[in-house]
């Protein structure tokens, strides 16, 4: 049972170390390995006598290999170069992306300089060829619906939140191809993003450059004077960008976006905590689909009837990872997305929002039929899809 590191090895091993290209070589042994074991990131990590290599994958960090000290500053230097990054430029940090010839794939690089060196992390967009359609997405029937519904409406906001790596950009792209592919009149298309992660036929995409001062307000506003009947916003990062967010979404524009939240109630205590008014998001807002992303089970996992193995989830059976050649003994492989989905027009107070009543909007949407995240997760670990410990490690314990 070969494991990740074990793998990369062997590819590592077929290489000449006296080779003038040897580190071009190892490079992009690295780079293919890696996309190849469905990672998302790779990371570089320079300490005092080496240079340690982790991967992600499925939202987890392995560490993978490590490289001799005196390697370290080449490798770096060769991302960087494909990158098209300044190679002499160490002390300050810097970002850049790896063209390749399919301009549908994106790879960025990014490197920091830190105590024994720069470290560098390689962004890989492995996945959103496989999530191209809402179908593939793995949404409960309900939201799928729901969200379907929605985004035949000719204005709005709908707003997809969750942590960092939750999916929520793939979601996005998602529903920006059925916009594209399914709508029965022909819609204008817009975006606005940072950076550009995959291209969707049928859809003028803009990338913000903030250091030239092209930022999301800015483009904002400008891409309100294009005729636009779509508007995919990259992400809310601040007040005046949820302002014209929604601002853009009462007037006859639907509006995509993403927003950093635990849960959907507390995306809409955040707006509303960045200084919205409460009218604008019961009028503008149509929904929050709020989005986790667990590691699916392996088929080599075993069942359990422990009660310590259930670790307080309310379940009767459970399995647990064991780890084969199939997923490189981490005892997962893929993802599944666990969501819930706050539509405020089913909630039946008509103070939808008020700042401070979090608890308060997420009790009043559950009572509206909202099947809250954490439900979904004991879910999925009662159908067998993950493990206790996985669900833990996305949610905690609360």
């Amino acid at each position: 049972m070969p494991t990740l590191s074990e793998r990369f090895e062997q590819q590592r091993s077929r290489l000449d170390e006296s080779d003038p290209q040897y580190v071009p070589q190892l490079v992009e042994v690295m780079l293919v390995s890696a996309r190849d074991s469905g990672a998302s990131d790779v990371h570089l990590i320079p300490a005092e006598d080496r240079l340690a290599m982790h991967w992600r994958i499925d939202g987890v960090l392995h560490e993978v290999a490590s490289f001799p000290r005196r390697l370290s500053a080449h490798i770096v230097s060769r991302l960087k170069v494909l990158a098209e990054l300044l190679t002499y430029k160490t002390d300050v940090p810097q970002e850049g992306r790896i063209r390749t010839g399919d301009a549908s794939i994106e790879t960025r690089v990014s490197t920091f300089p830190t105590l024994y060196g720069e470290k560098a992390v390689v962004r890989l967009f492995v996945g959103s060829g496989s999530f191209r359609r809402l179908d593939d997405l793995g949404l409960p029937d309900e939201a799928l619906g729901s969200l379907r519904e929605l985004l035949a409406e000719t204005g709005g906001a709908l707003v997809a939140s969750g942590p960092a790596g939750s999916g929520k950009t793939t979601t996005l792209y998602a529903a920006l191809r059925e916009l594209a592919e399914r709508s029965p009149v022909r819609r204008s298309l817009v975006t606005l993003e940072d950076p550009i992660e995959a291209v969707v036929e049928g859809a003028a995409q803009s990338q913000v450059r903030p250091a030239a001062g092209f930022d999301y307000e800015t483009g904002l506003k400008s891409l309100l004077r294009q005729d636009p009947d779509v508007i995919m916003v990259g992400e809310i990062r601040d007040r005046p960008t949820a302002e014209l967010v929604f601002g853009a979404s009462l007037t006859g524009h639907l509006v995509l976006t993403t927003f950093h939240a635990g849960s959907a109630a507390e995306a809409v205590g955040r707006l509303l905590d960045m200084g919205l008014e409460a009218y604008q998001l019961r009028s503008g807002l149509l929904a929050v689909l709020n989005q986790r992303l667990v590691r699916r089970l392996c088929a080599c996992a075993e069942s359990s009837e422990r009660p310590e193995d259930r670790l307080g989830l309310d379940v009767d059976r459970v399995r647990l990872p064991v780890g084969c050649h199939e997923c490189g003994g981490t005892g997962y492989r893929g993802r599944l997305l666990l969501a819930e989905m706050l539509v405020p027009g089913k909630l039946e107070s008509p103070a939808v929002v008020s700042a401070g009543d979090t608890a308060g909007i997420e009790q009043r949407a559950i009572q509206a039929g909202m099947v809250p995240r954490h439900d979904r997760g004991r879910a999925a670990v009662a159908a067998g899809l993950t493990s206790p410990a996985e669900v833990r490690r996305v949610f905690g314990f609360r």
